[in-house]
């Protein structure tokens, strides 16, 4: 089955046969990060262009490794020290870095939505999302579900938390929509501040009390407080925070057996989970990193368009 999208830049076009694609092609491509030569000529000849506006380590990090383990050539950009700061937009910025004929470029900006109006302003090129304010995070939310399915085998039918800052986060948002169309039942918790207005409208159940959200979870998913993103104070102190809405083990115990703790990172010990929890035996944090590489040479692979098969 051939991936149709010209671009990857929102869980809401993709439809559950387009997610499963990805996945199931992440599953074949994952084996050649574990030989002794991480690398395949999938992608010898194409070019991808890593556009960050916003900081990162994991998302960046793992785009780059992706493209040069099928063989891609590689360029990072940041807008320190680029013509960005003698005043070019940066719809010009990435106008002209297109004019240099790279196959895809992967981008991450601070402005919600951003990233959709360029992509259709420079057709010739394929996009991915690698984040946009608090809009979405596709390759995330494909990493989180590959994760889930390893843990579990399934997604129809499991009972997940989306624990923390929920407003702000765009890694909340995807996995939602991902979730949901994958058939899991999806709960989000957090302070009231922290949960969208819109909460009601998203399909899923919600609460204030943490204890009442992990009862019978087979997997929760700890998000970061968005402190950058933070208009004004949203709770009195991250001390309280942590108090009252940080992930303990005591938690746990109340979940259903076997269950799974995922966080997209960075983490903050202490504060939205506990140090025991994060080094835990539930604890698939490290796993989501290593499913990153993966899903993000599917992505890159599926969009080139490359139809031989990876050996």
């Amino acid at each position: 089955m051939a991936f149709t999208k010209h671009h990857l830049l929102r869980i809401a076009d993709l439809t559950s046969r387009d997610i499963e694609l990805i996945l199931s092609t992440a599953r074949s491509l994952k084996g050649i990060s574990f030989r002794s030569v991480k690398k395949v000529p999938a992608l010898r000849g194409k070019t991808v262009l890593n556009c960050f506006f916003e900081s990162s380590t994991r998302t960046r990090t793992s785009f780059e490794i992706a493209a040069k383990r099928l063989s891609a050539d590689t360029i990072n950009f940041s807008s320190g020290g680029s013509s960005m700061s003698k005043g070019e937009s940066v719809l010009d910025t990435i106008r002209n870095l297109n004019a240099m004929q790279p196959d895809i470029v992967v981008m991450r900006h601070q402005s919600s939505g951003l990233i959709g109006r360029i992509a259709a302003q420079v057709p010739q090129c394929h996009f991915i999302n690698a984040g946009d304010g608090m809009h979405e995070h596709p390759t995330q939310a494909l990493l989180d579900a590959m994760t889930i399915q390893e843990a579990k085998g399934k997604i129809r039918g499991l009972r997940v938390v989306i624990l923390g800052d929920v407003t702000h986060s765009r890694v909340a948002r995807s996995n939602i929509l991902l979730l949901r169309k994958l058939g899991a039942h999806v709960r989000v918790a957090g302070p009231s501040t922290l949960l969208p207005p819109e909460v009601d409208a998203l399909g899923v159940t919600h609460t204030t009390s943490v204890a009442a959200a992990t009862e019978g979870a087979d997997v929760v998913m700890v998000l970061r407080i968005q402190q950058e993103r933070l208009g004004e104070f949203a709770f009195p102190s991250v001390r309280e925070y942590a108090r009252y809405y940080g992930l303990s083990a005591q938690h746990l115990e109340r979940a259903a057996p076997h269950v799974v703790v995922l966080h997209p990172g960075p983490v903050n010990r202490g504060v939205e989970l506990s140090p025991d929890v994060a080094d835990g035996s539930s604890s698939l944090i490290l796993d989501q990193v290593e499913n990153g590489i993966a899903v993000r040479m599917a992505s890159l692979y599926l969009l080139s368009g490359v139809r031989e098969p990876v050996q």
